[in-house]
């Protein structure tokens, strides 16, 4: 056990995915893995593994945001040993052409700021995914015919943002979308040695101001979870 999970040895599989809300997490595990126990749920924080297709899988909340993710993610790698994190979640276009339900594969994460910078000083690290898993992920997602989206992404401190200015630059320069986890998880991905990448799902857009129906969003982001697997695995 952790301060923050209360699995124990062995309870967490090498391959854990990541969504930011405890029931998604409770929703995947149920729809897509065989035989799921829950291993945690201090503080709500709920965790189940389970398999699929053989393989060993944990899907563990993140909650929202940075320092959030940056405490399981920090637990699960170093007192767990998880290999390979994947994020999933969801994410706001800033592209006309990235469309509500497209999936988006953050190569690289911009961010004002991470929980990492202190260690970072000076030094404007540049956090990106694994390769092995994004080149996987791309694979599946062509294959099952989903529209997907390849580049970099933001991921932001805050969700009222108050920087249509900032937004205006990252759009001209072809940031993807935003979100609030990616960037810390490469970071911390990169200092332990072990595989990250975040596959995203379109919910709203910041130029059209669309967004996905509350109906629609498990189906479309059962896509994501499914790109998610098949990457982790391939």
């Amino acid at each position: 056990m952790t301060v923050h999970i209360g699995a124990k040895p062995g309870d967490i599989a090498p391959t854990v995915l990541m969504p930011g809300d405890p029931y998604r997490a409770k929703w995947a595990a149920e729809t897509f893995l065989d035989n799921p126990v829950c291993v945690n749920q201090v503080r709500g924080m709920l965790g189940f593994t389970g398999t699929w297709r053989g393989n060993r899988v944990t899907i563990h909340g993140s909650g929202m945001g940075m320092p959030s993710l940056s405490i399981y993610a920090n637990e699960l790698i170093r007192d767990y040993g998880a290999k390979t994190l994947i994020r999933v979640g969801s994410a706001g276009a800033m592209q006309a052409h990235v469309k509500i339900r497209d999936v988006v594969l953050a190569m690289t994460a911009t961010t004002l700021s991470t929980p990492s910078r202190g260690i970072f000083r000076e030094l404007n690290f540049a956090p990106s995914a694994n390769y092995d898993l994004l080149a996987a992920a791309h694979t599946a997602a062509r294959a099952k015919e989903i529209a997907v989206h390849v580049g970099n992404i933001y991921s932001a401190d805050v969700f009222y943002d108050e920087r249509p200015d900032l937004n205006e630059i990252m759009t001209r320069h072809g940031v993807l979308c935003v979100e609030m986890e990616a960037a810390e998880l490469y970071n911390l991905c990169a200092r332990h040695g072990v595989r990250g990448l975040a596959v995203l799902t379109i919910s709203d857009h910041l130029q059209t101001h669309e967004a996905l129906p509350a109906e629609d969003r498990e189906r479309s982001f059962g896509d994501m979870i499914e790109i998610a697997l098949h990457a982790a695995f391939s």
